[in-house]
């Protein structure tokens, strides 16, 4: 192993996913063996006697099971009846124990039917897996450090079209099919938007038939369980694993060694061995990801981290040091325990970079290994790219690039040009965001201590970069040039490299220019040069003003260009992303143009064939199908078909029913069923008790001051103002009954962000028990808000909130979600709004505030003390402070929202500037609501105009325009 490092462990696969795979005891083997257990008993105090009778009700299928399957496909279509499902659970329940035999509770039911689904999974992964190794197809792989998959037990067996029998199968084990599935937790490996994105895309990878795994980390503890107390947000480890995970399989025999800090030695040859340091492993855990009405199922690898059991320091244990014994193991295990550790130590900032590096390194090895495994004889390096895409979703997955390198030519022997010319055909970057915190930098120290040959590489990386900017815009203009290079490099505030400086000097333009003075920028190699150079100027007599940089006509300088000694050396990942992807693209057609016109506005011009737009979409299977079947079944009926399914453009059918009273019936109908849902599911949640015939006003995401929870909040509380300076009579008569539900978790170290939380929750706390107000208004905030959160508030929503300030959403995907289940946005001209709006029509779509254009220049006009606060808002911001919510001192809050400039204040996010349009808007929305009519037809054509947000398209575009793979599919 020493010699080969990072050469995996399982040379050849044994596991179910390989083709040679085999076993006496194969889940699929171990499906075909279904037990039906029959129970008598003569009285209660009688002990039950079981009769164990093997039923083979898939006998018939199981020679062709071990049979590979050929291009047109040997596996016959084989659908479960219920008889059979009920076989399957009860064997599980008996076979595949996680609890005590005694009972057939709802926990151990959900461990049993969802064990009962895999096997029904494992026969088309096991399927799926083969076909591609057969095919040698190329495949994409879909790097990220989040998946927010939710619940998978109904999205499995509602793709499996399994959902009668099975529901069936446990009414007759005494059971209701949504009740065992609400035993299941959300799988705790994701956050947000990006992460719910990458699960969609899976699902539309699947259903399309696209070869294409996932991949990321298998996080013990997820983000965190939000709690919301008197304090606001609380954080507790998530528990989703406390009792197993039924839908993974480890892999044992897939398992990859990670490498942290060490030395880097040089050879003869100029080879580079990367030694010592710390050595982990990365284990491979499997969750197959099933398509909608197909066979394919494709399968996301979670990698988990350990070291051996020889770490584990027996002696130390043995003399009572029980920290030193087992140390090396909690620091390997501590990799995959949390979803985004606080960043704020060093500790915190190394271990993200840990996992980031542990995603990428575990990723490659397993894609090289497969791609070796599958070229066989016929092995060319320059084939892979044409079998091997991998897809950054956004900057965490950036190490990929220099590892590949490394993998290349540390480990595959291949030169320095043709490793960097075959990464930069394999590897595409997803931007997700233009906020400048977001733009990932890490420090060159940090990464130099933990990834000693990545800095080498990078470097090498960043000069290859400087060389083709040279090329591009000479070096007459020296001013353009460093211009270009301080925002285009890799290394930011980092010495220019040897060579560069060589040609700077070499080139014939240098005579007219003035020169610039190098800064001594603490770099040992630069300073051993100047060093040098020095010395043989004193040799050689040069005197003092030539060495303090007066030049005298005809003699020689050297010419390179400032940096900070004051400011650090930071490593700019958004940038290597692009400079070493094929492709670029951004999430929604507004985002995508401020990539190109903003964000990277210099690379743009330098390879504007790399930048793409592909804007984000949903799976409509969740949530759509799944989350709403109701809704979905009067879809299916008016258009006359189940296909929108599969193919959402059938929802523009409904609009030439949007008026049709029958329809606009059912619909209403529909829409209270689930807002009668969404009043029980907040009492239990909350204690409050809502009204199902107010307006359900939604705002749930994650908890941001872009995103603008305050902008609502703050509009509620002057409705509130509002509504306690009038009488009884005549706050009825001015203001639509509403409930504003709020959700989402802010990030454990953004105190704002907290700020905001308990912000809502001591409004909410004061209006929900102020008798004179009553059902006028309630505000309530969902805790621990995730997917199968969502599942619940969005079909019962009627408004939704999308506000954040102009250009900095990427896109949002929940906006998607909320109009494709008939709900009415209030939003900005921001992200996939814009398109949205187009799509749905302006009429039915509520617009306020500033345009993304006109934010810089309101900004500036602030910071020169021009802007004027409307005096509605000062009043709002008044109100606050009065202590009407509470004795918590909101201060700091409302101080954000003054002064002209400075950290935390300027009110930088708009929040005044757009206060006024945001609450003349929602007179608008009041008055559209008391038309009932015209609030359903808005509902319907939303719904109708939400085709266009299928992740099925956004999927069709990635494989068509940036990774160029074709279906697989198995017949």
């Amino acid at each position: 192993m020493a010699a080969l490092p990072f050469s995996p462990t399982c040379g050849k696969s044994n596991s179910a996913l390989h083709p040679n795979y085999s076993s006496s005891f194969t889940p699929r083997n171990h499906f075909c063996r279904l037990f039906a257990i029959r129970t008598t008993c003569s009285s209660r105090k009688v002990r039950r006697r079981r009769k164990l009778c093997v039923k083979n009700v898939a006998s018939d299928k199981r020679k062709e099971l071990q049979e590979p399957v050929t291009e047109q496909g040997s596996l016959d279509k084989f659908m479960p009846d219920s008889t059979s499902i009920t076989s399957s659970i009860k064997y599980h329940a008996e076979f595949s124990p996680v609890f005590s035999p005694e009972k057939f509770e709802l926990s151990k039911a959900f461990f049993a039917t969802a064990e009962s689904v895999r096997d029904n999974l494992i026969i088309n992964w096991n399927a799926t897996y083969t076909y591609y190794e057969k095919k040698n197809v190329k495949q994409a792989y879909y790097m990220s450090m989040e998946y927010l998959q939710g619940r998978a037990l109904l999205n499995a067996i509602g793709n499996l079209q399994l959902s009668g029998p099975y529901a069936e199968a446990l009414r007759n084990l005494g059971h209701n099919l949504e009740d065992v599935a609400n035993q299941e937790p959300d799988a705790a490996l994701g956050n947000g938007g990006l992460g719910r994105l990458a699960s969609c895309f899976l699902d539309s990878l699947a259903t399309l038939n696209y070869p294409a795994w996932g991949y990321g980390l298998r996080y013990k503890y997820g983000l965190f369980k939000q709690l919301i107390t008197k304090d606001g947000q609380e954080e507790v480890a998530e528990s989703w694993l406390e009792m197993g995970n039924p839908w993974e399989i480890v892999r044992h025999d897939v398992s990859y060694p990670i490498k942290f800090y060490g030395e880097v030695i040089s050879g003869e040859n100029g080879s580079k061995q990367w030694v010592g340091g710390e050595n982990i492993t990365a284990v491979a855990y499997d969750v197959p990801i099933p398509g909608y009405k197909t066979r394919t199922t494709i399968n996301l690898r979670l990698w988990s981290t350990k070291v051996s059991p020889q770490e584990f320091d027996l002696k130390a244990f043995n003399a009572g040091d029980h920290a030193k014994a087992y140390a090396d193991m909690k620091n390997a295990e501590k990799i995959c325990y949390i979803l985004y550790p606080g960043d704020e130590t060093l500790e915190g900032k190394t271990l993200r970079l840990k996992q980031q590096y542990t995603l990428c390194s575990a990723s490659l090895q397993d894609i090289i290994a497969r791609f070796e495994r599958r070229s066989g004889k016929t092995l060319n390096w320059d084939t892979l790219p044409d079998k091997v895409v991998v897809q950054m979703n956004d900057t965490h997955p950036t190490l990929c690039i220099p590892e590949l390198i490394r993998i290349l030519i540390d480990a595959k022997g291949l030169s320095w040009e043709k490793a960097w010319d075959i990464t930069k055909r394999t590897v595409a970057y997803t931007n997700h965001t233009v906020l400048p915190e977001a733009l990932e930098k890490w420090s060159l120290q940090l990464l130099q201590d933990l990834l000693p040959r990545h800095v080498e590489i990078i470097r090498m990386i960043d000069e290859e970069l400087i060389h083709e900017i040279i090329a591009e815009y000479g070096t007459n203009d020296l001013d353009l040039l460093q211009q270009k290079l301080q925002k285009m490099r890799i290394l930011e505030n980092i010495e220019l490299p040897n060579s560069v400086i060589e040609l700077l000097n070499n080139s014939k333009e240098i005579s007219a220019i003035d020169p610039t003075k190098e800064v001594d920028v603490n770099d040992e190699k630069i300073k051993a040069a100047e060093k040098e150079e020095e010395k043989e100027k004193e040799e050689k007599g040069v005197d003092g003003d030539e060495q303090s940089g007066k030049v005298e006509a005809g003699k020689e300088t050297r010419l390179t260009f400032k940096v900070d000694p004051k400011q650090p050396m930071m490593v700019r990942m958004a940038n290597l992303c692009v400079a070493g992807g094929f492709s670029v693209n951004g999430v929604a057609e507004i985002h995508s143009e401020i990539v190109k016109e903003t964000v990277f506005n210099d690379f743009y011009q330098l390879w504007p064939y790399k930048f793409q737009n592909k804007t984000n979409g949903v799976t409509p299977r969740r949530w759509i199908r799944f989350c709403n079947p109701d809704l979905s079944n009067i879809i299916t009926k008016w258009i006359g078909t189940e296909d929108w399914v599969t193919d959402l453009e059938k929802l523009a059918i409904l609009r030439k029913f949007a008026d049709d009273e029958d329809l606009q019936l059912e619909w209403r109908e529909s829409k209270r069923r689930n807002k009668i849902k969404v009043a029980s599911f907040i009492k239990e949640k909350t204690g409050y008790v809502v009204n199902p015939n107010a307006m359900f006003d939604v705002q749930v995401k994650r908890i941001h001051e872009y995103k603008r929870q305050l902008l609502n909040i703050m509009g509620i509380v002057y409705r509130y103002k509002m509504m306690k300076e009038m009488s009884g009579e005549e706050r009825k008569r001015r203001f639509v009954p509403r409930v504003c539900i709020f959700g989402g978790k802010a990030f454990a170290t953004y105190v704002q962000a907290k700020r905001i939380v308990k912000f809502i929750t001591d409004v909410g706390a004061t209006v929900n028990n102020d008798p004179d107000i009553g059902d006028l208004l309630k505000v309530v905030f969902v805790p621990d808000y995730n997917v199968s959160v969502a599942e619940v508030l969005i079909p019962g929503s009627e408004l939704s909130q999308h506000i954040s300030t102009a250009g900095m959403e990427a896109s949002g995907t929940s906006n998607m979600k909320f109009a494709m289940n008939g709900c009415v946005l209030i939003g900005t001209l921001d992200g996939a709004n814009v398109e949205i709006r187009e799509e749905v029509g302006e009429d039915n779509f509520f617009l306020f505030g500033a345009r993304a254009h006109e934010i810089a220049g309101l900004r500036r006009e602030r910071s020169e003390g021009k802007f004027v606060g409307d005096p509605r808002f000062e009043e709002v911001k008044a109100y606050v402070r009065s202590g009407v919510f509470g004795a918590y001192k909101y201060e700091e809050l409302m101080g954000s929202l003054e002064g002209n400039e400075g950290y935390g204040r300027a009110d930088y996010f708009l929040v005044g500037k757009d206060f006024p349009t945001y609450i003349e808007c929602q007179d608008k929305v009041d008055e559209a609501y008391r038309d009932h009519k015209r609030w359903t037809r808005m509902s319907i054509l939303n719904t109708a105009g939400s085709y266009k947000f299928s992740s099925d398209r956004t999927i069709h575009e990635y494989a068509r325009h940036i990774w160029r793979i074709e279906p697989a599919l198995l017949v």
